[in-house]
């Protein structure tokens, strides 16, 4: 009987080696592809937000951390394009938080002189049928802010028709293009300041503890 279990118990430790050993090289393996597609993913949206031919370095390279209250509370990542060598835009997180139903998370690509050159929403929690429409599989309205210009944080277009600016609302539905557009014209007004501030910002690489 002792030798029947004894038998037992190493044929289950070894399964169990087996069986680890396995789900270990799984999931090296499967740990490169998922990092390689969200990779290629994050490079789409990038593009969508700041047309490629205005850089030629990669941007995902040139992440860095901040905490600015006009992109939003708590801490955002941004990312800086290139172009031989020089800094010419900035694509970054920014959070809108005064969305119909909470937060929107933006991700917004802008130039050094106040021209934002894209707009994309990655996170929401708004309405279906209404506030839904601020996504580009809804609708259109987001490709608008595609190179605006801001001419000072007075500059009355950045409004919501409504009040008295250039964007379209929604019918039905004020509160969620309101919020984005205050958040994007904070966002590129912010890009503004930039150039100056880089040499001071952590990368994103950078440990914090």
């Amino acid at each position: 009987m002792l030798k029947t279990i004894q038998k037992h118990g190493v044929t289950l430790a070894l399964f169990a080696a087996l069986t680890t050993g396995l789900t270990a090289v799984v999931n090296q393996l499967t740990k490169t592809t998922i990092a390689r597609q969200s990779a290629s993913q994050q490079k789409q949206l990038f593009d969508q937000v700041i047309p490629p031919e205005r850089y030629d370095n990669d941007p995902q390279q040139s992440c860095y951390l901040i905490s600015d209250p006009q992109l939003g509370a708590g801490e955002h990542r941004l990312y800086v394009a290139r172009k031989g060598g020089q800094p010419v835009g900035v694509i970054m997180e920014a959070t809108a938080p005064d969305g119909y139903s909470g937060a929107i998370q933006l991700l917004v690509g802008a130039d050094f002189s106040g021209t934002v050159l894209g707009t994309r929403v990655t996170e929401h929690h708004e309405t279906p049928g209404l506030g839904d429409k601020i996504e580009l599989s809804r609708s259109d309205w987001i490709t608008g802010f595609s190179d605006r210009k801001i001419e000072g944080a007075g500059d009355p277009r950045w409004a919501v028709k409504k009040d008295g600016g250039q964007f379209d609302q929604f019918t039905g539905a004020t509160i969620t293009p309101r919020a984005i557009v205050n958040a994007v014209k904070r966002a590129g007004l912010f890009a503004e300041t930039l150039p100056a501030r880089l040499d001071q910002l952590s990368t994103c690489g950078e440990s914090h503890e």
